[in-house]
């Protein structure tokens, strides 16, 4: 694995930190305390290539490798990380797996105006009685003519009112499991197709998530993707990728609590001398830059793995889980570093610890991506 950025990497890893500290941070708050979606914000990172670095140039994106992606959506991701689940649902879990499993057709349609910022996409497999159980999907697909005519309900559905378009998955054979799922690309203007209740959540609140509805909704044959039965595969493709994107929001998150919280040891005295000359702050601090620097290594070799087309769940998996734990561990001593001022809204850090904590469940919980780590370990050791 090279560990060694290109020019072009660090041009937009720079590019991407001076968007996020100019355009980002210094709304960051605000946004987040009224639950204001990022609109302008998306656009500008939309005429910046940020909305499709990995899609081919050709479908209207930067055509760029996971590792450019990984290092400039960790810089949106340390300004606002409300604003960086966006991007990265739209790189990572709308245009990727249409690119991955399209037809012609398909590319032109739903993966150009998204990659290029025109329009936005969203994913929809969660349902309310269904998360981490994926292969028990409720919702239905029913082929009248040259048609699917679907019911059913999803559930925490990122960008959900605003998406112009979703990947949603359901059953075409029940009996077959996940064997009878299938993905269908299916439009905001669908007959059928509704916005359900949009959450108010405890942290990312910029970035809206709700249920959508589906009531007889007629999509045209033309929009599954994949083909029929191949759902399944389709999602779990796609979750091995968003979960990349997903771990690299958790580290940017984590490296922003950390760089308050280090620079607040080094200015508040206690005692006579700044409180980063005692142990117990010392050891916090090192504990902290160990495990964002391992994360950030996890994170790359599996972006590395991915560009280079290898099987890589397991490095996902673990990258996912061990940078989300440690956002939630860092931001929660960035908060105790900081005392009572890392419990006020004066400084950044309770919105870190807020928003650190979703990184553990969406895109597969802890639980889940210790499955998928012990799965693939266990088939590594008796090959």
């Amino acid at each position: 694995m090279e560990m060694i950025l290109t020019d072009e990497q660090k041009m937009l890893q720079q590019m991407a930190k001076d968007f996020a500290q100019k355009e980002l941070a210094p709304k960051a708050a605000e946004l987040d305390e009224k639950e204001i979606f990022p609109s302008e914000a998306v656009k500008k990172m939309a005429e910046l290539g940020l909305m499709g670095i990995t899609t081919p140039v050709e479908l209207g994106g930067a055509g760029m490798d996971h590792i450019s992606y990984v290092l400039a959506l960790e810089e949106i991701s340390a300004a606002c990380a409300s604003t960086a689940v966006i991007m990265s649902v739209n790189n990572s879990l709308y245009c990727s797996p249409i690119v991955k499993f399209g037809t012609a057709a398909q590319k032109e349609k739903h993966v150009k105006p998204f990659a290029a910022g025109q329009k936005l996409g969203a994913y929809a497999l969660s349902e309310p009685g269904t998360g981490s159980d994926a292969a028990n999907q409720q919702t239905t697909a029913v082929k009248k003519g040259n048609k699917y005519v679907l019911n059913g309900t999803k559930n925490f559905i990122t960008n959900g009112p605003h998406a112009d378009a979703f990947i949603v998955f359901a059953m075409t054979d029940k009996e077959k499991r996940h064997k009878g799922i299938s993905a269908f690309i299916v439009e905001k203007d669908c007959k059928g197709f509704s916005v359900g209740k949009k959450e108010h959540k405890l942290g990312i609140r910029a970035s809206s998530t709700s249920s959508i509805i589906l009531d007889n909704c007629e999509v045209s044959e033309e929009n599954c993707l994949g083909g029929i039965g191949e759902g399944f595969k389709v999602a779990m493709w796609t979750l091995d990728g968003g979960r990349i994107g997903i771990a690299t929001q958790a580290l940017g998150i984590a490296r922003a609590a950390f760089e308050v919280a280090a620079k607040y040891s080094m200015e508040r005295e206690a005692f006579g001398k700044p409180i980063c000359d005692f142990e117990g702050v010392q050891w916090k601090i090192a504990d902290m830059a160990l495990r964002i620097d391992a994360s950030r290594l996890l994170i790359h070799r599996a972006a590395w793995m991915k560009d280079k087309n290898m099987p890589h769940s397991k490095e996902a998996a673990m990258a996912k889980l061990f940078a989300s734990e440690t956002a939630t561990f860092v931001t929660k001593e960035a908060v105790q570093i900081l005392g009572g001022y890392g419990y006020c809204k004066d400084y950044p850090v309770e919105r870190y610890f807020r928003d650190a904590k979703i990184t553990e469940i969406y895109e597969g919980t802890s639980e889940i991506q210790r499955l998928v780590i012990a799965k693939n370990a266990l088939k590594e050791i008796t090959k």
